[in-house]
Formats: C-alpha cells, sequence, structure tokens
C-alpha cells in the first residue's frame, strides 16, 4: 500500500479545513436569522389571510428588523396564527396595544411582518402574549386599483384633449370666443373705451374742484380728511 504523499495530505486538509468553515458560517448565518444567539420572546397575531408569508421573514418595528417568523399554523378554517420570534433587547419598546400587520419590503419584495408602536403609558409585551392584526391587503388588489385608476386617468385625458380640438377648430362657445378676431376687436376697443372713459371722468372731477360754486365743497372735504 502507497504513503499517500505530502501535497496529498496538504488537499485534503485543506479541503476538510474549507468544509469545516463553511459548515460553521452555515450555522451561524442560520442560528443569526433564528435568534438562536440571543436572548428572543415569543409573540404571537392571528390573521384570516397571512398574504404570502412564511416561516424566516424578517419582523420590523419602526423599520428595524428585530426578529423573524418562527412558526405559521392554520387553527381553523378563518385562522392562521403566526408565531414571532422577538430579541428581548427590544421587548421594553413592544407595548400590549401595539398591532401586527404584514407588508412588504416593495410592491412585489418579500413579505415581512410590521409590529406598530403602541402607548407610552401602555405596559410593556410578555413573552406568549397575543397582540392584535391588521389584515393585509393584497398586491392583486393594488394592482387592480392601480389598473382601474390609470384607465380613468387614460378616459380623462382622451377627453380633454377632444375639447382642446373642437376648441382649436372653433367649435363650441368657449373655441368661437377664442377663434373671433371681431370677438377679440370689440374686446380690446371695450377696454380702451373703458380707459378713456375713466381719463375723462378724471378730467372732469379737476374742472369741477375749480368751479366756483364747488369749490367749497371741495375745500370741506379736505378740512374734514385732514382732521381724521
Amino acid at each position: 500500500m502507497e504513503t499517500p504523499s505530502s501535497s496529498y495530505k496538504i488537499r485534503l486538509g485543506i479541503f476538510i479545513a474549507s468544509g469545516l468553515a463553511i459548515f460553521l458560517l452555515a450555522i451561524f448565518i442560520i442560528g443569526n436569522q433564528k435568534n438562536l444567539f440571543n436572548p428572543v420572546i415569543t409573540i404571537k397575531a392571528k390573521f384570516q389571510n397571512v398574504s404570502g408569508l412564511e416561516v424566516g421573514n424578517n419582523v420590523r418595528f419602526s423599520g428595524i428588523t428585530i426578529g423573524t417568523v418562527d412558526n405559521i399554523a392554520i387553527i381553523n378554517d378563518s385562522t392562521v396564527q403566526v408565531e414571532l420570534l422577538i430579541k428581548k433587547e427590544v421587548q421594553a419598546f413592544i407595548k400590549k396595544d401595539s398591532e401586527v400587520g404584514i407588508g412588504s419590503s416593495g410592491i412585489i419584495g418579500d413579505r415581512l411582518v410590521i409590529i406598530s408602536q403602541g402607548g407610552t403609558t401602555t405596559p410593556k409585551v410578555e413573552n406568549g402574549d397575543e397582540l392584535a392584526s391588521n389584515e393585509p391587503v393584497e398586491t392583486d388588489a393594488i394592482m387592480s386599483s392601480l389598473n382601474i385608476a390609470s384607465f380613468n386617468a387614460a378616459i380623462v385625458s382622451e377627453q380633454l384633449a377632444e375639447i382642446l380640438i373642437k376648441v382649436n377648430h372653433g367649435d363650441g362657445a368657449l373655441g368661437q370666443l377664442i377663434q373671433d378676431s371681431t370677438f377679440a376687436r370689440n374686446l380690446e376697443q371695450a377696454i380702451i373705451n373703458l380707459r378713456n372713459s375713466s381719463q375723462g371722468l378724471n378730467e372732469n372731477m379737476e374742472a369741477a374742484k375749480h368751479n366756483f360754486f364747488l369749490k367749497s365743497f371741495f375745500d370741506k372735504q379736505k378740512k374734514e380728511a385732514k382732521k381724521k
């Protein structure tokens, strides 16, 4: 039997060391996701529909990841219970009147659990407590609403385009007013006449002030204005 060469032993040692390092790294990553290395508490919430939530999804509080989904179980035909593992260090910030909701990291991102802030004077949550829940809004419902809104916007845009085309062609009362050059000239002349009338009125008032019969009246008005 041949004795293994030193190079073979070195390669075997490197292979074993690499495999052990990968194994330890996997244990660390899984343990970190499951909070196996940190003290945790369990919080429960019940939903009618978990909307694609899965075990291992993140739990967030005030936008910070504080735990993971540990278990999802069907209680009956209309209730699903979700168990959450929460870091014990944030227990003091989660109140008994906090609410649990299901959201996503984006419109089509991974589902996650969101815990809302409770009252400042409310007692903190305890291990095993069950919090009130908010039913999630399905992505399909959101997309359906966006499609309806987009369709309505397209209809309104089309109708506005038709109105502007008619106005540009002089159709309708507004179009006739805009496109009618006679109306524009008449409006311009009316403004000029109004300006001339105003100027003539000012000239007549100045002449009246110097009239012998009206001069005393205007002098009296000036005196009263000065007193005020």
